[in-house]
């Protein structure tokens, strides 16, 4: 049986093209990089929410254009 833990590499920070070791850098360091860790995720999250709205807005418009294809439209004031 073997510990696991010792076949992973340690844990790399790329940053600017700079590569950092993560376990050697200071604690305040370490709260930054896990701050932008959940910044990351956070836009992740709403930037799915934002396809999922704009795809139920084009269904909503194509429905409603599908049930206007019955109705008179008012003319144009000219």
């Amino acid at each position: 049986m073997t510990d696991s833990a010792a076949n992973k590499p340690d844990p790399v920070l790329t940053f600017e093209g700079k590569r950092y070791d993560l376990n050697s850098l200071p604690d305040e360091l370490k709260e930054l990089v896990r701050g932008m860790q959940v910044a990351d995720a956070q836009l992740r999250m709403h930037e799915d929410t934002l396809k999922v709205l704009a795809l139920g807005r084009q269904t909503l418009a194509m429905q409603l254009n599908e049930k206007l294809k019955d109705v008179t439209p008012v003319p144009d004031a000219s």
